[in-house]
């Protein structure tokens, strides 16, 4: 995994420190209640400049494909392809430091308070704002894409497979990866 995050680094990247890159994820982790994925394009490709916004489409879906938490697997790609396995760790540990603590804090109130109403509405609308930032986290992905009608095709594709079918998740993404994987050596043949 380290040559293929490696190869994504742009040359005229800045390289974050390691202490950078741990204050960037902990900045990340405290914000992004309801899901840090939608917020991290904006720290990595618009605050920080870290990746550019093919970089970043590349490396959500190979961090998607991965098992485990998809921000999860982004910290440890990010942190190793700037500064190897101790900038790796770097970022893991910022990433999830305070969501481990508020988690836990949160776990305990919510223990105490869930029958009540007003618990449950806020959960609900909770709920709902972390499907809106969803949303607009996948425009904002796909927006690189729209020039590229082979991976327009491939995203269509995709969801059709998994959203709309239904196929097992493993076999589809295996699938679809051969597919991408197919279509972009025939592509460069070209």
């Amino acid at each position: 995994m380290t040559s293929l995050v490696a190869s994504a680094a742009p040359d005229s990247a800045r390289r974050p420190t390691r202490r950078e890159l741990f204050m960037g994820f902990l900045r990340l982790g405290m914000i992004s209640f309801g899901g840090a994925l939608p917020l991290s394009r904006r720290m990595l490709v618009e605050r920080e400049g870290w990746l550019s916004g093919e970089e970043y489409a590349e490396l959500l879906g190979l961090c998607q494909f991965l098992p485990g938490g998809n921000i999860i697997n982004m910290s440890v790609a990010v942190g190793m392809k700037f500064r190897g396995p101790r900038g790796a760790l770097a970022a893991l540990l910022g990433m999830i430091a305070v969501p481990t603590i508020v988690v836990v804090l949160l776990g305990i109130i919510y223990d105490h308070f869930r029958n009540d109403v007003y618990v449950q509405h806020l959960f609900a609308g909770l709920a709902a704002a972390a499907s809106g930032l969803m949303i607009a986290m996948g425009v904002k992905v796909a927006r690189p894409l729209f020039r590229d009608k082979p991976a327009v095709a491939m995203a269509c594709l995709s969801f059709v497979v998994i959203a709309l079918a239904r196929f097992p998740l493993l076999y589809g993404m295996a699938g679809l990866t051969l597919a991408s994987t197919a279509l972009v050596a025939w592509r460069r043949r070209k």
